[in-house]
């Protein structure tokens, strides 16, 4: 099974990689993985305090806590995996980013889009659908732009949503 999963990551890859995205694709991936790098969660968050209802401090709490369980545990996985990114792998055609840290598994930025989306998304249903597309942009960016396989994203959006759910719990 192991097998199999890295031999569609390898096979994926080489096309993200080797794939000269429209130009409109590529603004897209750039601005999904820097909304990844936090500030769209804090800004909601802060956007959410502000205008949010009765619900609002529940809510930024548990994103806070998901957010904060999600960065602990893909700290903890990438370094017990270490599995190698697919930039260092094989180049890409046109993306030059640098990686935020040296391992792959699981994708950290998808790990905290899927955790915090889900956990707002629990107290604002009806802001799920803008919350996931941001969540699934960020994750697909990560791809695209060659910082990591898709089972790393797979892993990383699944892993997220089950801890933005938990930390959901304790408020109900």
């Amino acid at each position: 099974m192991f097998r199999f999963i890295t031999t569609g990551d390898h096979r994926l890859m080489r096309r993200a990689n080797n794939w000269f995205a429209p130009r409109w694709v590529r603004w897209w991936m750039l601005g999904a993985t820097r909304a990844g790098d936090g500030w769209l969660w804090y800004s909601l968050g802060l956007l959410i305090v502000l205008f949010g209802g009765s619900d609002r401090y529940m809510a930024v709490l548990a994103a806070a806590l998901a957010s904060a369980s999600s960065i602990a545990v893909f700290q903890v996985l990438k370094r017990t995996t270490g599995r190698r990114r697919p930039c260092e792998v094989e180049p890409h055609c046109w993306a030059t980013l640098l990686p935020p840290d040296q391992f792959s598994f699981p994708s950290g930025h998808t790990m905290t889009a899927f955790a915090c989306a889900t956990a707002i998304a629990y107290f604002y249903p009806a802001t799920a659908p803008a919350l996931f597309f941001f969540a699934f942009s960020i994750a697909m960016s990560r791809i695209v732009l060659g910082m990591h396989f898709l089972s790393d994203v797979v892993a990383g959006a699944v892993v997220g949503a089950l801890l933005g759910w938990a930390a959901c719990q304790p408020f109900v």
